[in-house]
């Protein structure tokens, strides 16, 4: 049987409760922490591992057992100080991959000055995703995965009634199709029918760069 994912969350605010209780979800083992009280009540009801504990104390990670863990997300409030202790203490317990929530520029430059590779913004990822949903028409979802490369799902509307093979992004838009997610349907096609006419509302999952992909009118 495969090992199950072993994840620590440190820091229950909205984006850390959010994100542990979805990893939960996802099957995963979450062992979260916070020093308020109230969080840690609330988020008894859906992390079955959660405990009252001062993260910037090295003793008290190492004996919740945070330096077993596979990754550790630090998703500390606005204190960028707490959250550096954080990390150098995870870095000394031997945590190889560690995930940040930056507060700030200044903050991001510190950690990546630690050696931190991952370093997350939740608020700009957001706005990023709706500035897109808002400025293309049709788009559904949009993931950056490379400096110039999307990745992007997209709705169908003048396509529909043409085939992929038909279509031919690759020769004609220089983008390839990942993924079709069939109209009223929840799950992704990722060996779709190259022969099979898109319907309206169906969605294409297309990887490319930015600008070839956002130039595209399905």
């Amino acid at each position: 049987m495969a090992k199950k994912n072993e994840i620590g969350v440190i820091g229950l605010g909205k984006f850390g409760s959010a994100l542990a209780a979805t990893l939960t979800e996802l099957g995963s083992t979450v062992l979260a922490v916070d020093q308020d009280e109230s969080k840690i009540q609330r988020a008894q009801d859906f992390i079955p591992q959660v405990y009252q504990a001062d993260a910037t104390d090295k003793k008290a990670l190492e004996q919740l057992g945070f330096q077993h863990m596979d990754h550790v997300i630090v998703s500390i409030g606005k204190s960028m100080e707490a959250s550096i202790l954080v990390v150098l203490n995870l870095q000394e317990m031997g945590v190889r991959e560690i995930w940040v929530k930056a507060a700030s520029q200044d903050h991001e430059k510190v950690l990546a000055r630690l050696g931190v590779k991952h370093v997350v913004f939740p608020e700009q990822f957001v706005a990023t995703q709706i500035a897109h949903r808002l400025a293309v028409p049709g788009v559904l979802d949009y993931l950056t995965l490379a400096e110039g490369v999307i990745l992007q799902e997209c709705k169908i509307d003048r396509w529909a009634g043409k085939s992929l093979r038909q279509l031919n992004l690759r020769s004609n838009h220089n983008v390839q199709v990942v993924a079709i997610r069939r109209s009223g349907q929840q799950q992704l096609e990722f060996i779709p029918d190259a022969d099979r006419p898109l319907e309206k509302d169906d969605s294409l999952v297309i990887i490319g760069n930015a600008r070839d992909v956002r130039q595209l009118k399905p």
